[in-house]
């Protein structure tokens, strides 16, 4: 039956998923990338972006899990972009240049319209104005009986985790403070809404563990 996941998660030991203060130089916050420093060895991010090599392992097993069986993605306006309120143009595109590495349909949660965007290898950028249902059945039927991960940021995970929309969380813990930004977990009530740790391996740059419904 597919699931609504979410996959490859930093979150630092305090508890944070984001830096504060995003911008172009920081996608993720001042001190946000530090999160992410276990997956960008893996051979898995390294075949995303067109390059060759990389490190097998435990985190390249968790990466590459990550997009195993994803038929669409779910992001948050940040995720997308820096861009604040209305579009003012159709200029941004995206972090990741003219071939994105999803490769399935992608909802982006924003209020402000805006035309869909099909960019290079198969990644179309929908914009739901409507909210997370709206935007959770859209992806659904567009996974056709695939799996939808919710990519982020911080915010649209708390959402769908605190309407009971999520199946599988794998959150990587980073060795790495970051004293502030945006928390994950703070206020939300995991066994409450159903979850139990399922798996939880350790390797030199993360604590990864899984939680399920």
């Amino acid at each position: 039956m597919p699931r609504v996941k979410v996959a490859s998660f930093g979150m630092s030991i305090d508890g944070f998923s984001a830096g504060p203060r995003q911008s172009l130089d920081d996608p993720l916050g001042v001190g946000g990338t530090s999160l992410m420093g276990w997956v960008f060895p893996t051979r898995t991010f390294k075949q995303m972006h067109g390059e060759g090599g990389g490190e097998t392992g435990i985190d390249d097993e968790f990466a590459a899990r990550g997009f195993a069986n994803i038929g669409a993605w779910i992001l948050g306006r940040n995720m997308f972009g820096p861009v604040r309120g209305p579009w003012p143009d159709d200029s941004w595109r995206g972090w990741w240049g003219e071939e994105p590495p999803y490769h399935v349909p992608v909802f982006v949660l924003t209020h402000h319209a805006r035309d869909s965007l099909e960019m290079q290898g198969g990644t179309t950028f929908h914009f739901v104005t409507d909210g997370i249902h709206a935007a959770l059945d859209a992806a659904k039927q567009a996974a056709g009986g695939r799996d939808v991960r919710i990519g982020g940021g911080a915010d649209t995970v708390r959402q769908y985790l605190q309407a009971g929309l999520v199946d599988e969380v794998h959150l990587a813990v980073s060795s790495t403070l970051l004293g502030q930004g945006e928390s994950l977990l703070s206020g939300i009530d995991l066994p409450a809404l159903g979850f139990k740790c399922t798996e939880h391996v350790t390797s030199p740059h993360a604590m990864h563990v899984v939680l399920c419904k």
